[in-house]
């Protein structure tokens, strides 16, 4: 073929081969004799410039994967994912094939062992080549590519977008003279510091092998299925014909025509076959080994490497919790790119707190109980396990599949939505707990001072009128108006029956009597708080579960009564290790938030939730039994059901609900089954493993002091107006309620009694009733009858007579008696009758008895 290059282009190839030229002659002086270099030649200017040169390469941590694993009951290791920018895991020497070892010496540079760094004799050719090409050929060692490759590794590592990252890779492979003497200049100085073998391995571990694929160990996972210490020789002969041009000689697109199945792999077989030559020819292997491996086909066997937390499959929400706690947490960097960095190049091994039984379980319940898609609504249900004392998630389910993947997304079978936890780690705004909320009512109410044998108003009223909110001052809200879940008009109720049935008016008529700032601090002393972020909401709606919380923080707080008042943040790690070495993990920052005589009251009556009340149901069917406490929760119209429960190891909330939109579970039906029920099918299920896994004790008994029914004398506020009797009975301890009217002589208003009088238990309900004005009062008569019967007819009294018997002289014809007595209420008009006495009869004489005869 003719050369039409220029002059001009002839001459700057003829400088750049002169320069070259002379560039490796200097170079391997220094490199074989330097200190005759240095002290013949320091006169020249060529010496000069090349000393000027970095002669030292700082090498780095190599981009490697990170390994997120569950620990199985065995003890060993199970891959749950990976992440990673560079598909590598590094090995060492003993740990690769001798093959591969050969193969990269014989292909790709056979003086290796003998040279200081640079092959004069392939450099030079290629720079023959380069004059009469025009370009920089080949000609590098495997020290010089070894060289390049970390450049290539240091220009990625300080990208920070993928257009900076092409940049700087371009940069760093530009093939011109610089970069050659600059490799060569930095070849000479890793040869001074590292053995042979240990360029080899670096070679081995940094090579690129196409697509994501880099190092020796990856490469035969990936092309063949196995790993570097098992390979074959035909295998690793094509493994590095790879290495000379990644995307000429990748086994991973049997389609192409040149270089695809079809074809038998032609370009890599011929450079794999080129390599088993050179092979031969080094005397690295026998000539029966040569001629066997060349007989032999490229068969690769594609094993794609995990890539994200999708091939977790099940426990992909877990898996997407620990990476977003890694993004995250500054104990693994200050930044968030530093972190990120460190999951997707530092080649962790993160061992993560997942039960992989427990997980199985609630796998299983959730995908026989719970389809990602139902007609009519928005499905969601979630699953999660924290153990008690430790904070450590065991389990982790939703009922959508995880998928990052946007083109993937549009089917509502997936999501990336984590509904267990926070919006910043993966997870959704948060659902409303509902009645499951209500335990931290009942802890400040314990706190106050209450037991909880004592009873409140629980009646439904149109307006609950003010709440005490030491924070934001008295709120109100007349358009409130709370029913029960049931329905009914509500009762006199103790604070025990309202845990145990979950009354809504009887836990707003406990809040009536407490602080709405000191809720609010309960429950964050237990580690609730908003899934998005903001502040705790506490107005008097709050107290029912209104506010946005992640079903983990549940959990967790149902944890904290469980372990005593000691309360743990969720954590999914429990050690990383990196090259070997162990690094700090965040940390469950256990500590006694709530004092455990308020837990064990609150456990004795969520005790009382599971044995007899609404979570009863959710009890039964746990098999095998550990005592356990519990609170059930659904929001208003049944948009959201939960079952939150725990033994003294383990807490577990469950929550079917709607992940958007507005469905009541009462009226839907999954697979013959109202929705609304589901919670107590699942929860069931991954609480009989946990308590055959971790089997849990008793609760600690609560003090008398929360259990003592204190008696208390009614007030006597009879004349009393209704409001000044409102205030005196509900000041003495006592709930109020108007009875109404009643036939009374006291003026109208007044009120007439209450019920019940004398004592009863504080707290109980007291009804006050008022005079309708109805009745009148029999007067004082005195004792002559007419006189008597004038005083009754002119009160308006009808009179009627009568005479009774008497002995008294001094009684007949008197007055000795009226009926009614007087003093009596009674209806004007009424008759009144008088008893006038009346002489006895004298008595008949008894005769004498006559003697008899003797």
């Amino acid at each position: 073929m003719a050369d039409d290059r220029s002059g001009g282009s002839r001459g700057r190839a003829l400088l750049a081969f002169v320069g070259l030229s002379v560039a490796v002659g200097v170079l391997a002086a220094v490199a074989v004799t330097p200190a005759l270099a240095v002290g013949g030649l320091a006169a020249s200017s060529s010496i000069s410039m090349f000393e000027k040169l970095p002669g030292f390469l700082q090498i780095g941590d190599l981009a490697e994967k990170t390994n997120i694993y569950a620990t199985m009951p065995d003890g060993s290791p199970k891959l749950l994912a990976s992440f990673f920018d560079q598909d590598r895991e590094e090995v060492d020497w003993e740990n690769v094939s001798s093959y591969a070892k050969d193969a990269a010496v014989a292909g790709e540079d056979p003086r290796f062992y003998e040279h200081g760094g640079i092959d004069i004799q392939g450099t030079l050719r290629a720079a023959a080549v380069s004059l009469g090409g025009g370009s920089i050929q080949g000609g590098s060692s495997i020290t010089q590519q070894y060289v390049k490759n970390v450049l290539v590794q240091e220009a990625v590592a300080t990208a920070k977008t993928q257009e900076e990252e092409e940049a700087a890779v371009e940069a760093a492979i530009r093939q011109t003279p610089d970069r050659k003497i600059k490799e060569m200049r930095l070849a000479i100085g890793v040869e001074k510091k590292y053995t042979k073998n240990e360029i080899l391995m670096g070679y081995l571990n940094i090579a690129f092998f196409g697509g994501r694929v880099y190092g020796i160990e990856s490469a035969a996972h990936y092309y063949f299925g196995t790993t570097a210490k098992d390979l074959t020789l035909d295998q690793a002969a094509s493994l590095l014909a790879i290495v000379n041009n990644p995307e000429k000689f990748r086994l991973d697109k049997p389609d192409n025509p040149k270089n695809g199945a079809e074809n038998g792999y032609a370009n890599t077989l011929s450079r794999r076959d080129y390599i088993l030559d050179k092979m031969l020819e080094h005397s690295k292997i026998t000539e029966a080994e040569h001629d066997a491996a060349k007989a032999l086909p490229i068969t690769p066997t594609i094993t794609l490497p995990s890539t994200g937390c999708a091939t977790a499959e099940g426990s992909a929400y877990f898996c997407d919790y620990v990476y977003w706690t890694i993004r995250n947490d500054e104990a693994f960097g200050a930044t968030e790119a530093e972190r990120l960095t460190l999951l997707k190049r530092g080649g962790l091994d993160v061992y993560t707190t997942i039960d992989p039984l427990m997980q199985g379980t609630a796998e299983v319940a959730m995908r026989e109980l719970v389809p990602p898609t139902a007609d009519g609504i928005d499905l969601g249900a979630s699953s999660v396990s924290v153990e008690v004392g430790t904070g450590r998630v065991l389990q982790m389910t939703q009922n959508k599949v995880f998928s990052d993947d946007p083109e993937v997304l549009t089917d509502p079978v997936y999501s990336a939505v984590n509904y267990n936890t926070d919006g910043e780690y993966g997870g959704s705004a948060g659902f409303q707990p509902g009645s499951t909320y209500k335990i931290f009512t009942l802890a400040e109410w314990i706190k106050e001072g209450h037991s909880l044998n004592e009873y409140v108003n629980a009646y439904r009223r149109s307006d609950w009128g003010d709440f005490n909110d030491s924070c934001l001052g008295v709120q109100s809200d007349p358009s409130w108006n709370p029913r029960n879940d049931e329905g009914g008009g509500g009762g006199t109720w103790s604070a025990l029956t309202n845990t145990q049935q979950s009354y809504n008016t009887g836990f707003v008529a406990m809040a009536k009597q407490l602080d709405l700032c000191g809720i609010r601090t309960m429950a964050e002393s237990f580690g609730v708080h908003r899934a998005d972020g903001d502040p705790l909401q506490q107005g008097p709606a709050s107290i029912l579960g209104t506010n946005e919380v992640a079903p983990v923080t549940m959990a967790a707080a149902f944890a904290g009564v469980a372990g005593n008042g000691m309360v743990c943040k969720p954590i999914v790690i429990d050690r990383v290790l990196r090259h070997g070495t162990e690094i700090p993990v965040p940390s469950a920052d256990c500590a006694q938030k709530v004092d455990p005589q308020i837990t064990a009251a609150m456990a004795y009556a969520m005790q009382r939730v599971m044995s007899g009340g609404t979570g009863s149901t959710s009890d039964d069917r746990t098999e095998p039994h550990s005592p356990m406490i519990g609170k059930t929760g659904t929001t208003d119209n049944a948009e959201a059901t939960w079952m939150s429960g725990a033994s003294t190891r383990v807490a577990t909330t469950v929550g079917v609900f709607n992940a958007s939109g507005h469905v009541n579970l009462r009226e839907t039906y999954i697979n013959g089954e109202e929705a609304a029920l589901i919670r107590h099918m699942i929860w069931p299920r991954i609480m009989s493993t946990a308590n055959a896994q971790y089997p849990g004790g008793e609760f600690p008994e609560p003090d008398d002091s929360a259990l003592v029914t204190v008696m208390r004398d009614v007030p006597d506020v009879r004349g009393k107006s209704i409001g000044e009797a409102e205030q005196i009975i509900e000041d003495a301890g006592f709930s109020f309620s108007d009875g109404g009217a009643r036939d009374s002589e006291l003026p109208a208003g007044q009120v007439v009694g209450t019920e019940p009088s004398g004592t009863a238990p504080r707290g109980s309900l007291i009804t006050a009733f008022t005079s309708n004005g109805a009745l009148v009062i029999v007067p004082q008569v005195d004792s002559d009858p007419q006189s008597a019967a004038k005083t009754l007819r002119n009160a308006g009294f009808t009179v009627k007579t009568s005479e009774q018997e008497t002995t008294d002289p001094k009684a007949v014809g008197r007055v000795i008696s009226i009926d009614p007595a007087p003093g009596t209420a009674v209806a004007p008009g009424s008759t009144i009758t008088i008893v006038v006495g009346k002489a006895a009869p004298e008595p008949v004489p008894t005769p004498e008895p006559t003697p008899s005869d003797g």
